[in-house]
């Protein structure tokens, strides 16, 4: 790693996408007088009576939750796809639209209204994985289903609109765009080489040990060398698995516990209920064979200064290219530093 890389603005290369981002890490020096968000906080109670989510209560739907006491999925009230969609394209010229249709899901991880992944068991969290992997699986081998996308947006700075603890499935018919450009970023790559992109990107990370940020026996989390967000990261499988549910029960007791260090060191590098949106990315479900695809969860944090002062991908990253202001290597350092512990145990 040159050092003048982390003073100097310098371009990256994402591996996925197959598109370069703008770092600049001198502009960190720069005053700030814009907006400020109000830090995020930990909710104080187990059961909110006003709460959408949590057991018993009535959604805005109608529809009542049952009294569950493990991680709990239903076909979100609001969904952005609907199942029965009438097949229609119009193209008129450069005019070209078609019909979509697929299924969203809400996934409470928990009952409990007061936790977030990092404060929960890592029982607990393997049982919200093994909800992913279920709802994966039937979603899946439908015949209208071509892709299945896992998230969780964290924080109302993320456009979480509920504090209880949960994620999304949103599943489709079309291949998402980003979707797209990583099938054929890996497929471009075992072609040539018999081998996974990520599996060999991930060989050279461990060697470097730059950007490495937490590792168990199956799992490894760091910073990808193109990040955008200031403290994105990633959670690669040691093991070239192409869908969720290709993972062990061992191999599902690590992710969680990966993924419950990881968010405790983001919790703790600003004191505060660490904002991020979270996904992740798989092989489509479209029948065909994708053996070039290796899975991996990503985080998109905003936070870049402090609990209040978040990235803003305005302006230049809007109209040009992806531009990050800290380089990964530093980010790294960050939240490599961070205790295991959660913060909020010491207070």
């Amino acid at each position: 790693m040159m050092q003048d890389f982390n003073d100097n603005p310098h371009r990256r290369f994402n591996i996925l996408t197959g598109e370069w981002i703008l770092v600049s890490p001198h502009r960190t020096k720069r005053p700030w007088q814009g907006k400020n968000e109000e830090p995020a906080k930990f909710s104080q109670v187990s059961y909110d009576e006003n709460c959408y989510l949590c057991p018993g209560n009535t959604r805005a739907s109608g529809d009542v939750n049952p009294e569950y006491t493990a991680p709990f999925s239903f076909t979100n009230d609001f969904a952005a796809l609907l199942q029965d969609v009438p097949e229609e394209q119009f193209d008129d010229g450069l005019l070209k639209a078609e019909s979509e249709s697929g299924i969203c899901k809400v996934v409470c991880f928990s009952p409990n209204h007061a936790l977030t992944l990092p404060i929960m068991k890592v029982e607990e969290i393997a049982q919200v994985i093994a909800l992913w992997q279920e709802e994966f699986i039937g979603l899946g081998k439908r015949s209208d289903i071509n892709y299945v996308q896992i998230f969780e947006n964290k924080g109302a700075v993320m456009g979480c609109s509920n504090p209880h603890p949960h994620g999304q499935i949103w599943a489709q018919r079309s291949i998402p765009e980003e979707i797209i450009k990583k099938t054929q970023q890996q497929e471009h790559y075992w072609k040539d080489h018999k081998k996974s992109l990520l599996g060999a990107y991930l060989e050279q990370e461990l060697e470097l040990k730059e950007r490495i940020l937490v590792e168990n026996e199956h799992f490894v989390a760091l910073v990808p060398y193109w990040a955008i967000w200031p403290y994105e990261t990633m959670i690669i499988p040691r093991r070239k698995v192409e869908t969720i549910d290709q993972l062990t029960d061992e191999e599902v007791r690590d992710f969680a516990d990966i993924i419950k260090i990881l968010t405790i060191k983001y919790d703790n590098i600003f004191k505060t209920s660490f904002p991020y949106s979270a996904g992740i990315h798989q092989a489509p479900t479209d029948g065909l064979n994708h053996e070039e695809w290796h899975m991996h969860m990503s985080f998109y944090p905003p936070l870049l200064r402090s609990s209040t002062v978040k990235k803003f991908m305005v302006g230049y990253e809007l109209f040009a290219n992806p531009q990050r202001d800290i380089t990964a290597e530093q980010a790294a350092l960050t939240i490599r530093s961070q205790s295991n512990e959660h913060y909020t145990n010491s207070i």
